[in-house]
């Protein structure tokens, strides 16, 4: 059934110039997964993760645009075309940019397609994340404008055809957002869906990850209030959360970005079960990370960036392009946004973030 569904989700595609509209509250375990089980989540990932990093790859285009840096990527690969979306940051805000390659090494070769160029707008959007809601056929732009917002377009590939912003919570800013958010901001949407829900996840950079909630029938409408899914120190549940399926129905990974003891970023990793249920601890530590500059091998022993920061897993295939997130531990490649270890951080805006990728080298195959 997968194959026949990858088969037929494919066929929709055509790449000589453009894709087909037709396309298709817990707290967290704080103890480690025994992995004992060849059936549970943890036992598809290594006990200890070992990346290797590619240089910087895509930076800022030496334009009237004036950008400081690239950030925050979502990236899916279609018939072996990437197609990226990321934050555009310089000191007077953000917006966001869509380029598409075939060669990670020509990525920076890319053509920019700045999206306030589209019925998107202009205005403050960042930290995108995409996927085909394959119930409505349409490829949804999931980001944050001061809301949780999203725009929808028949084409991944059609800079253009984004839709203006919708937002989730019409009412502005949940309550429980606004008591427990302190002198955070609220950031980094994050959809996914199951079977039958789909669920809305969001940070505060003060140690509380939110989920909300509403049928698959009715996405993108009825947004349940959220509730805390994960709690802890906020350096230790910082920002930017993704969460994906895993193959047959063996559950869920979440990834979170950090802030280790000397400043630099990093991923913790959790599995679990299901989207709203408990989550355990798979490599969560400074010391066992899923991804920091210590269980990472710089391309050529150059380490261009001590962070690894805001990212995503490159996803592909019918449910990995779908609302199911669904990625391939056997084949795991994260891009993520990087930054020189000497970077004037006195204007955070203005940071020169770069992106790069890091390839799992020992996955559990």
């Amino acid at each position: 059934m997968q194959s026949t569904m990858r088969l037929s989700f494919l066929s929709l595609l055509t790449l000589g110039g453009s894709l087909a509209t037709a396309l298709p509250s817990t707290a967290p375990a704080m103890s480690l997964d025994s992995r004992q089980s060849s059936s549970s989540p943890a036992s598809l990932f290594p006990q200890k993760f070992q990346w290797v990093s590619t240089p910087a790859l895509v930076g800022p285009k030496p334009d009237s645009r004036k950008i400081a840096g690239i950030k925050d990527p979502s990236v899916v690969e279609i018939d072996g075309t990437y197609h990226v979306f990321a934050s555009t940051a310089k000191e007077e805000g953000y917006n966001l940019v869509y380029f598409k390659f075939t060669d990670f090494n020509a990525a920076n070769s890319s053509t920019f397609h700045y999206l306030d160029q589209a019925p998107l707008g202009t205005g403050y959007r960042a930290a995108p994340q995409v996927f085909w809601f394959e119930p409505h056929k349409l490829w949804y732009l999931i980001y944050q404008n001061g809301n949780a917002a999203y725009s929808t377009n028949p084409r991944i590939d059609d800079p253009k055809g984004w839709t203006a912003p919708k937002v989730f919570y019409p009412n502005g800013t949940p309550k429980i957002i606004s008591d427990n958010i302190g002198n955070g901001y609220w950031v980094d949407m994050w959809v996914i869906c199951d079977d039958k829900k789909c669920f809305l996840f969001s940070s505060d950079d003060n140690g509380q990850l939110y989920r909300s909630e509403t049928s698959l029938a009715r996405f993108p409408e009825g947004m349940t209030q959220p509730v805390i899914a994960m709690q802890a120190r906020k350096e230790d549940l910082y920002e930017a959360a993704c969460i994906y399926s895993l193959p047959d129905n063996k559950g869920y990974l979440m990834l979170v970005e950090c802030i280790d003891k000397d400043g630099g970023r990093y991923f913790r990793s959790w599995t679990g079960t299901k989207i709203d249920g408990q989550w355990k601890e798979l490599a969560a530590s400074e010391e066992n990370p899923f991804a920091r500059w210590n269980n990472v091998r710089f391309e050529g022993n150059k380490v261009w960036s001590w962070s690894i920061s805001h990212g995503e897993l490159i996803r592909k295939g019918a449910k990995g392009l779908s609302q199911k997130l669904e990625i391939d531990p056997c084949d795991m490649r994260f891009m993520y946004q990087g930054l020189a270890p000497d970077a004037d951080w006195s204007v955070y805006n203005a940071l020169p973030w770069r992106l790069g990728m890091i390839t799992l080298e020992n996955p559990v195959c």
